[in-house]
């Protein structure tokens, strides 16, 4: 583990238009009706805390320009109340400005309240206090979870209420989403998963908000709120209430990446082809997950292993530069799209199948008609005729032909210009070439060779219950008195440490002995072992217990465990190959949360300290922090800090924390793997991922 600190700061016509008059947002089964207008809704997720509030306006503006109606964000309660009753809607958590500057852009708004995220988001957006409550058992009929996630949802909308921005104020957000996913993981939680699902209705729909509730993936959710869809293709999705229209909330442009994983690619072909294919089937409100995913800052990215980089291969990258094709492609089909806004919403819809994998859809009005012709094969072009027009059609592809008779854009077809983004140096005027280190050891003697803890347990404890989410970084300790005559003195000692997941540094008796970690997966736990040499008298066992982000989804994640977990062994094979076990679960622990360097804040600028060493540098030494400052680079591009050949640590700017950085476990570059650039075919993530 390396730490980074760099002292530099990085500064880097309305197609809506709203009133102070309320605005009436309804639905029936075609679409959501806003002002008694029919609307298609093309919608974006941009989480605000995953980017810089002096990004919001460009990003959002991208937005508009790509041919967005509004933006979609969740709220993220562990960052706003990460202590139970203290509020931070400060920076980058400022939900107010993010949601006044969608509107200054002219967009509408879409509110996930939840407030479970999911989101690859640390614990799923869940405050580790919440865990920590006497009696509390989440996303389910508890009255201590219930109240707490009442109170929280009170806020964000009370909070809303007060700066009018629900469009029944005259605002701009035309739809809510309390909870989040829960029909995918409802069933464990048995009859009080469903009282708990109806009490989430009940109690969103008494905050009376004057616009539409909606649940994802809630089939048949209870009333008035409305399901939605969610997942790589919706096509095929049909709400069980038929009064509620067609809407898919998270379209997935990508995916999230893990440490030591390879970058997944979803192509603009088959992204425009998900799109369309949803529209031609009666789709009128479709969201992409993400359009722009930003950057995981500080200790918020789930997981575990779960990157820094949030870019999910969307629209918008990492930095809000556009990712073309992606961006320009899918700008063409929403122009496309919107041009027959009114057919779409009000035409008799009719279906002719005209040879084996060619379909035509044909909504018709009084005063014109527009059509979508799809070929689903999967490996073969189709050339058709459909009335009297031969229409070429590549496969997996959807041409759409706005009067039914020219074609304006097919999915397949991608005329938007391919970009390539480079990564240049700092061109800073008269910045030197190469930076000037200053250095300093991690204090960890404390807690290695003495052993000295803030709490002493006679048991081992999880991390998320000692250290509370406070900090990455927690030790347990112990230590075992050996006579002359011990039998764990005459052979080959093994420790044996019981991990459940996440990342382990050893020390034994004030000795690093190794470290281990697992990769990202649904069964992270692990054993560590490693041979050791004991002595007679007290030998101290450090263990530093380093997590990487909490689990954030699937049904009871919030009971998966942290850390250490017992057993702790000492493990003797004796001369006569005789197994000896001292298990140490039920010795006295101390513990000790975070580092010292992290404490003291030696990431801070305004924290002087004559500690600092700026000679020698060391290269490859654990448990240490560096440091440097340079001028910021001229221009007003993205700026981005390059941590290749580093090890494993954390980096801040200015106090600012980037968040974690581990670039010794990434991925060995590869190209697409077989089939992996070819569009056609449904999206299968194993198969798209590039290095």
């Amino acid at each position: 583990m390396k730490i980074f600190n760099f002292l530099f700061s990085v500064f880097i016509f309305s197609s809506v238009i709203f009133h102070a008059n309320a605005h009436n947002v309804t639905h029936d089964s075609r679409s959501i009706i806003i002002d008694g207008n029919h609307r298609i809704i093309l919608s974006g997720s941009i989480h605000y805390p995953r980017s810089t509030a002096q990004m919001w306006p460009d990003l959002i503006r991208k937005a508009k320009e790509g041919g967005l109606d509004a933006v979609k964000t969740y709220v993220f309660w562990n960052a706003h109340e990460p202590v139970r009753r203290q509020y931070d809607f400060s920076g980058n958590l400022d939900l107010v400005r993010f949601l006044k500057t969608i509107r200054d852009e002219g967009l509408y708004a879409i509110l996930r309240i939840g407030p479970y995220a999911c989101a690859e988001w640390n614990y799923g957006g869940f405050p580790m206090w919440l865990h920590n409550m006497p009696g509390v058992s989440f996303r389910t009929k508890n009255d201590v979870f219930m109240n707490e996630m009442k109170n929280f949802t009170s806020l964000i909308v009370d909070m809303v209420k007060r700066e009018r921005l629900f469009a029944s104020q005259g605002g701009h957000i035309i739809l809510a989403q309390i909870e989040n996913e829960y029909g995918n993981v409802m069933k464990p939680y048995g009859e009080d998963g469903k009282s708990y699902i109806n009490w989430c209705a009940q109690m969103a729909d008494s905050l009376d908000i004057g616009v539409p509730w909606i649940m994802c993936q809630q089939a048949g959710a209870p009333k008035p709120m409305l399901e939605t869809c969610n997942g790589w293709y919706c096509d095929q999705y049909k709400p069980k209430d038929p009064n509620t229209p067609k809407m898919w909330t998270e379209n997935w442009t990508g995916w999230f990446k893990s440490w030591g994983s390879a970058d997944p690619l979803r192509t603009a072909e088959d992204l425009a082809y998900s799109v369309a294919r949803f529209f031609q089937k009666g789709g009128t409100l479709q969201n992409y997950y993400m359009y722009h995913g930003g950057t995981n800052f500080g200790r918020t990215s789930g997981g575990p292993y779960m990157t820094t980089t949030y870019d999910y291969n969307a629209p918008l990258d990492e930095y809000g530069n556009l990712n073309q094709p992606k961006w320009g492609h899918l700008k063409q089909l929403h122009d496309v799209l919107h041009s027959i806004e009114y057919t779409l919403t009000h035409g008799d819809v009719e279906t002719q199948k005209i040879d084996n994998s060619v379909t035509a859809t044909i909504y018709q009005t009084n005063d014109k008609p527009s059509c979508f012709l799809s070929n689903t094969n999967t490996t073969t072009d189709a050339t058709v005729n459909f009335g009297g027009i031969n229409y070429f059609i590549p496969a997996w592809s959807i041409s759409i032909l706005p009067d039914c008779r020219e074609e304006a854009y097919n999915t397949a077809k991608v005329y938007a210009q391919t970009w390539m983004m480079v990564k240049k140096s700092n061109k800073a005027e008269d910045e030197p070439s190469c930076l000037k280190w200053a250095w300093r050891p991690e204090l960890i003697e404390s807690a290695s060779v003495q052993g000295k803890g803030d709490v002493s347990v006679n048991k081992i404890v999880d991390q998320k219950d000692m250290a509370n989410d406070a900090s990455d970084y927690l030790w347990y300790m112990t230590s075992v008195e050996l006579t002359k005559d011990d039998l764990m003195l005459n052979g080959t000692v093994t420790l044996r440490v019981a991990d459940t997941g996440h990342v382990l540094h050893a020390f034994v008796n004030g000795k690093y002995i190794g470290s281990q970690w697992a990769k990202y997966g649904n069964h992270v736990a692990y054993v560590f072992e490693k041979s050791i040499k004991l002595l007679p008298g007290k030998n101290l066992i450090s263990l530093l217990s380093v997590t990487v982000g909490f689990k954030n989804y699937e049904a009871m994640f919030d009971l998966v465990g942290a850390g250490i977990a017992s057993p702790v062994e000492l493990v003797l094979k004796n001369a006569g190959n005789e197994t000896i076990v001292k298990d140490l679960s039920s010795n006295k622990w101390a513990y000790k949360t975070g580092l010292d360097g992290i404490s003291n804040k030696y990431f801070d600028p305004s924290k002087s300290s004559p500690k600092w060493v700026s000679d020698q540098v060391p290269i490859n030494r654990n448990f240490t922090w560096y440091k440097t400052t340079f001028k910021a680079p001229l221009g007003n591009k993205p700026v981005v800090v390059d941590l290749l050949g580093l090890g494993k640590g954390m980096a801040w700017v200015n106090g600012h924390s980037l968040g974690r950085y581990w670039p010794s476990y990434i991925a060995d570059k590869q190209l697409c793997k077989t089939k992996a650039c070819d569009y056609r075919g449904r999206y299968m993530l194993r198969n798209t991922i590039v290095g």
